[in-house]
C-alpha cells in the first residue's frame, strides 16, 4: 500500500491515515476517537440492527447514550454482518486499505475473522495492528471477561478509594480510559516509526496492565512501607492537610499543602495561628499525617469562621492551592472552559450537543465531526470499495464480545 502523503501545512497531523476499528464499549473507541480528533479517517464496524452496545448504555443525550456521544464523534459507521462470507470479504478489503487496525473483540474473535496481527502483518508487514484486551492475550486470565470495575478491583484501586468504613470505585471508567490512552500513544509512536522506517507494529494494551501502571505510587508505597495507604475519602493518604473543608457559608473548599513554606503561610496568613507553624507536632508532612486529626480540626475551625470569598482572598494572597468541590453541573459552567473557548457544537442524529475540545492543543483546530448514526456510512463505504450495499449488511450480529 502506498503510504499517505504528509499532511499539508496547517492540516491536522493524521490527515491521510485510515483506521479500521472493530470496537465497542469504551477503551478502543476512546483511542480511535482521539485519532479522529487529529484528522484520521476512522471507520467503525458495528453490528447490523444494534451496533456498538455502548449505544444503549443510557439515553440521556436527547435519546442518545452519553458514552457513545463522548467516544464516537468524527467517525464513520458501517453496519456489517461479518458472519457472512460477503461481509468478511468487505472487512478484509477495509483492512487492506487501512493503515491501522484496532480491535477490542473477545478472545480469539479477531483470529476467527482472519484479522489477527499475525494474519494481517503476514500479508503486509507495514500494518499497525492494535489489540485492546482485558488481562492480556496470554497468561492464565487470557479468556476471562474484563470490565472496568472488575479491573479496578483486581489492581487494588478500589481498596484505596473511599472512606475507612467503605471502599468505592472511581467515578469514571478509569481502566478503560487508561487502556485507551496507551493504545492511542502506542499508535502515534508506531506511526512515527513507520514514517521513518516503513516498519509496522503489533501493539497490545490490556486494561489490567494499563491501570496497574496508574497505581504505581501506592504499589511502591506498599512494597516499601509494608502497608498500603489508608482510605481517607477526599483527603490525601500521605499528605496533610490536603482535603476538603467547609467554609462558614456551607461551601466546601479543598486545600493542598505540598511543602513547609506553604504550611507556614497557611498557618500565619490564612488560619492566623502563627504558633501552629512552630508546633513540633506539625513540623513535617509525615508528622502532620501522623497528627491528621489535630491538623484537620484546627483547619476546620478556622475555615468555619470565614465565608468562601474571605477564604479565597486569603488563600490566594498566601499562594495556597485550593479548589471548590464542584458538582458536574458547576463544572459545566466553569469559567476556565468558557473563557478559554473550549466548547464546540457536535452534531448527532438527535440534534446538536456541546462537547469539549480535546486537551491536546497543536495550534490547529481539531476535528469535531458528527457522531454517526448506526450504519450511516455503510452504503458510501461499500460503494467506495466496489461492493453492492444490499449484499453485505444482513441482520446477523458481528462477533463483538466482551472487552477483554
Amino acid at each position: 500500500m502506498t503510504p499517505p502523503p504528509p499532511p499539508a501545512a496547517g492540516a491536522l497531523p493524521l490527515q491521510g491515515i485510515t483506521v479500521l476499528s472493530l470496537e465497542h464499549a469504551v477503551a478502543a473507541p476512546f483511542a480511535t476517537r482521539q485519532l479522529a480528533d487529529l484528522g484520521a479517517r476512522v471507520i467503525k464496524v458495528e453490528r447490523p440492527g444494534t451496533g456498538d452496545f455502548a449505544r444503549s448504555y443510557d439515553d440521556s443525550v436527547n435519546g442518545s447514550s452519553s458514552y457513545f456521544v463522548w467516544l464516537n464523534r468524527s467517525k464513520e459507521s458501517i453496519a456489517l454482518d461479518v458472519k457472512s462470507a460477503h461481509g468478511q470479504q468487505v472487512l478484509h478489503d477495509l483492512a487492506e486499505r487501512a493503515d491501522v487496525i484496532v480491535q477490542n473483540l473477545g478472545p480469539g474473535a479477531a483470529a476467527r475473522l482472519g484479522l489477527s496481527a499475525q494474519d494481517i502483518r503476514a500479508r503486509d508487514p507495514g500494518k499497525i495492528v492494535v489489540s485492546v484486551t482485558g488481562w492480556g492475550s496470554t497468561g492464565p486470565w487470557a479468556d476471562r471477561k474484563a470490565y472496568d470495575l472488575l479491573v479496578q478491583c483486581e489492581t487494588g484501586l478500589v481498596s484505596l478509594t473511599g472512606t475507612p468504613d467503605e471502599v468505592a470505585k472511581v467515578g469514571v471508567s478509569i481502566a478503560d480510559v487508561a487502556a485507551g490512552m496507551y493504545a492511542f500513544s502506542g499508535i502515534l509512536a508506531a506511526l512515527y516509526r513507520k514514517a521513518v522506517t516503513g516498519e509496522g507494529a503489533t501493539i497490545e494494551v490490556s486494561l489490567f496492565e494499563a491501570l496497574a501502571e496508574w497505581v504505581g505510587q501506592p504499589m511502591h508505597f506498599t512494597a516499601g512501607a509494608g502497608r498500603q495507604p489508608g482510605r481517607f475519602g477526599a483527603q490525601h493518604a500521605t499528605i496533610a492537610p490536603y482535603g476538603p473543608f467547609e467554609a462558614g457559608d456551607g461551601h466546601t473548599v479543598l486545600i493542598s499543602i505540598q511543602n513547609e513554606p506553604e504550611w507556614a503561610r497557611l498557618c500565619t496568613e490564612v488560619l492566623e495561628l502563627p504558633e501552629a507553624a512552630e508546633d513540633p507536632r506539625f513540623a513535617s508532612s509525615t508528622l502532620r499525617v501522623a497528627h491528621r486529626d489535630e491538623v484537620n480540626d484546627m483547619v476546620a475551625k478556622a475555615f468555619a469562621a470565614l465565608s468562601t470569598p474571605q477564604l479565597e482572598t486569603r488563600l490566594t494572597a498566601a499562594r495556597i492551592a485550593f479548589a471548590g468541590v464542584n458538582t458536574v453541573s458547576e463544572f459545566l459552567a466553569h469559567p476556565v472552559l468558557a473563557e478559554r473557548d473550549r466548547w464546540r457544537t457536535v452534531e448527532t442524529e438527535n440534534g446538536p450537543v456541546q462537547a469539549l475540545l480535546p486537551p491536546i492543543d497543536l495550534g490547529v483546530e481539531p476535528r469535531m465531526g458528527a457522531v454517526p448514526a448506526l450504519g450511516q456510512n455503510t452504503d458510501a463505504i461499500l460503494t467506495e470499495l466496489g461492493h453492492h450495499p444490499c449484499a453485505v449488511t444482513g441482520s446477523a450480529p458481528a462477533q463483538h464480545e466482551s472487552e477483554g
